[in-house]
């Protein structure tokens, strides 16, 4: 029997959010560890249901041209991508969120359209790229793993220690305790992960670690804001306990666009951005 104190509901989306995760955690695991078409499959269809979630919360209709442009894009860049093309799917990216945006009548809702499109494009890519470079097995199980200990964490240590809000006009429940909190978590996470797969300088692991966690916080409050800004509670209704895609994966989107850009900062590749890092 639950505590006086304690709300019976919450404790309900709590018992659903960790069955959920249960389930979706380890098929992710499963999916990323095969990789080749299997994870390139997983990824175009979770890109494709964000970008969904995202025109229904900034009004693009589900069967309008702006929308059916923006699912073909996903499709093209992933196939280019796949392909052995990442410049070509950035290419496509580019044509069909300006495409896109025409087609919409260069309106402030086509402008909503073209950025959710470049999004989950860049995420799409991303997520590709990082999956299939040097050593991508482990890049991308340590990317999950920063993020889910980041999320994880970040709710666990907030809720125990409460205290000042992080950013109360956009998530009222989100606390500076909490921020820290998921940001040392996920440093150990990451590092762990470094450790057991034997790789070197495990000092830059950890600090890749914190930026992505830190990212991966700031993606979190972006997709806040926007729903806040269209009063929306949930993305979507697709995961029970979790809301939608874009609720469980804004972090993971944030976190592997900035691990590509750090990457091509530091001299890798279109198809191998990671290698730049000189971490393996």
């Amino acid at each position: 029997m639950a505590e006086p104190h304690q709300n019976p509901k919450k404790l309900s989306d709590l018992r659903l959010r960790f069955i959920s995760a249960l389930v979706l955690g380890p098929l992710v695991l499963l999916i990323t560890y095969l990789g080749n078409l299997p994870f390139a499959a997983l990824t175009l269809v979770a890109s494709g249901l964000f970008l969904w979630e995202w025109f229904t919360i900034t009004g693009t209709q589900a069967k309008s041209p702006s929308s059916l442009t923006g699912f073909a894009t996903l499709f093209a860049i992933g196939v280019l991508t796949v392909a052995g093309h990442p410049d070509l799917g950035l290419g496509a990216m580019v044509a069909g969120a300006f495409i896109a945006y025409a087609l919409g009548g260069f309106s402030k809702a086509g402008r909503w359209a073209i950025e959710g499109i470049l999004y989950s494009g860049l995420a799409l890519f991303s997520l590709l790229v990082l999956r299939e470079g040097s050593n991508g097995l482990l890049v991308a199980f340590f990317l999950l793993f920063v993020v889910w200990a980041t999320d994880i964490f970040a709710y666990f240590t907030g809720r125990a220690l409460g205290g000042p809000k992080l950013w109360p006009r956009v998530s009222p429940k989100k606390t500076w305790s909490g921020a820290i909190g998921g940001l040392v978590l996920a440093t150990v996470f990451g590092a762990g992960v470094a450790f057991v797969a034997n790789a070197q300088d495990l000092m830059l692991w950890a600090l890749l670690a914190a930026g992505l966690s830190v990212v991966s916080q700031a993606g979190d409050l972006l997709e806040s804001a926007i729903k806040r800004r269209f009063d929306v509670k949930d993305s979507s209704k697709l995961i029970p306990g979790h809301g939608g895609i874009m609720d469980r994966i804004d972090g993971l989107v944030a976190a592997a666009i900035f691990a590509v850009l750090i990457g091509l900062v530091a001299g890798g590749s279109l198809a191998d951005p990671i290698a730049g890092l000189g971490l393996i």
